[in-house]
């Protein structure tokens, strides 16, 4: 079983990939095994700063294993790497489709930082 976040547009398993970790409009962590899920609106997305950040200490306290976006951008990247979160980004479809792609070994992982820093402010999906 895994813990898998993946940043979505709505909330629920049918609901598009949001392609922005930090500023994402859900987050959705799901049980790769039995595919329940929580659902978490992602409140910090509007702030003017500090949302990736905010978002990795958020994967850490609920105890992700992994991410699933678009793409993230440096700082986020390096709150997650520190809590020991993968990162696939790339990644798009549906959430369940997501979950389905991480929890098969067909996803992509990040080494580094996909997005430039604050590049989820220029602009919602």
């Amino acid at each position: 079983m895994m813990r898998i976040c993946v940043t979505a547009q709505k909330s629920d398993l049918d609901a598009q990939v949001d392609p922005r970790f930090g500023r994402c409009a859900w987050f959705i962590i799901v049980d790769s095994d039995s595919l329940e899920f929580e659902a978490i609106e992602n409140r910090e997305g509007q702030s003017s700063g500090g949302a990736g950040v905010r978002a990795g200490q958020l994967m850490s306290e609920k105890q992700v294993q992994v991410v699933a976006t678009g793409s993230v951008g440096p700082n986020a990247f390096q709150v997650l790497n520190a809590a020991g979160i993968s990162i696939a980004d790339g990644v798009s479809g549906t959430v369940r489709e997501a979950v389905q792609r991480v929890a098969s070994g067909g996803a992509s992982f990040s080494e580094k930082p996909s997005a430039e820093s604050h590049a989820g402010l220029k602009g919602a999906p």
